[in-house]
């Protein structure tokens, strides 16, 4: 098949990147052997414009994907967090190529309004919509054009390439990575751990408490000398919503703690990832698996296996091509039988 993917293909850090899930997507689209065109619309704009000033070549962008469209004539169109696009584009595109199917991603949180608002956008002009939330919590965006899915947050074994669970020698027993800090109060669970464990294990939390952050290479060695990993997200309670840290963490076999209120009970095999309810319960369990490294193990491998066997991006781009094309879906999707 052929697919035109529109992504933020971050070619301007010239390695020093984020883990990126629309990288992942894009590298399980071409792993099952579709023919993939990448346009990567911040930085087409940047090259583009006028002494790469970016917001100048924001029509340019969009010509030069429509052009790409005429010439490419794709099966599929992917359209990930990229907002330099306008919607009036896409229309255009789909009358340059009439057979092709438009479809949409986002993996940002629906607590943030202005990512409400682009979904809501979005789904007035693609076939379908893939939503890092749990389809339970997708009902507002219901009644457009657009079909409604949830998609998981996977691992590609190029990236998640380490698997730490079974090492017993590490530099951090616990890490949190963050740097945001709006619509959050997830810096109060982080002080209270400090404050109530911080004697008892190494805590390392780029990011925060005036530490530099952690990116591309330094962000991979990072995960790998650490044992445990905090899955905060700036809020808690959407149905299977999560960071994608969750998946570079799991991925690379560190034992992860997160909130319980996601249901991910209801998704994740028993004795993989941790559950709490409240920071008290997190702190006592922090302990608890500090202090007992075979069960630590054990739980830390039962979720790297479960991430890599069943939310690999392979299956996670064969699930997001066969729904957009309607299809019938040729893998029991773990996200899909336990609904």
């Amino acid at each position: 098949m052929r697919i035109i993917h529109i992504a933020h293909q971050q070619l301007r850090k010239y390695g020093h990147t984020r883990v990126n899930w629309a990288q992942k997507l894009f590298y399980g689209l071409i792993k099952n052997d579709h023919h993939v065109q990448p346009f990567s619309d911040r930085d087409v704009a940047t090259f583009e414009a006028p002494f790469g000033i970016r917001d100048l070549g924001v029509n340019k962008a969009n010509k030069r994907l429509l052009q790409t469209v005429e010439a490419y004539q794709p099966d599929l169109i992917i359209v990930g967090h990229c907002d330099i696009i306008e919607n009036k584009t896409l229309e255009e595109a789909r009358r340059l190529c009439p057979s092709t199917i438009i479809v949409g991603c986002n993996n940002d949180p629906l607590f943030v309004p202005e990512n409400f608002a682009k979904i809501e956008h979005r789904c007035e002009v693609t076939d379908a919509f893939f939503v890092s939330t749990g389809e339970r919590d997708l009902e507002p965006f219901k009644g457009k054009r657009a079909r409604l899915y949830h998609m998981p947050n996977p691992v590609d074994p190029s990236v998640e390439r380490f698997d730490v669970s079974a090492q017993t020698e590490f530099s951090n027993d616990l890490i949190f990575c963050s740097k945001s800090e709006a619509y959050t109060e997830r810096g109060r669970i982080v002080e209270t751990i400090k404050q109530l464990v911080g004697d008892e294990l190494r805590f390392y939390t780029p990011g925060n408490y005036g530490q530099p952050g952690v990116w591309g290479r330094d962000y991979d060695l990072a995960l790998a000398c650490s044992k445990m990993g905090l899955n905060l997200n700036r809020q808690e309670g959407y149905h299977w919503y999560s960071s994608a840290r969750i998946a570079q963490m799991a991925g690379n076999g560190l034992l992860v703690f997160t909130d319980e209120r996601a249901e991910f009970n209801t998704l994740f095999p028993e004795q993989s990832l941790v559950y709490f309810s409240s920071t008290d319960d997190l702190v006592n369990k922090i302990r608890e698996f500090h202090n007992d490294d075979a069960k630590r193990q054990q739980w830390a491998t039962n979720a790297y296996k479960f991430f890599h066997a069943q939310m690999n991006n392979k299956l996670y781009a064969q699930y997001i091509v066969e729904a957009s094309m309607q299809q019938p879906f040729s893998h029991d999707y773990v996200w899909l039988q336990t609904r």
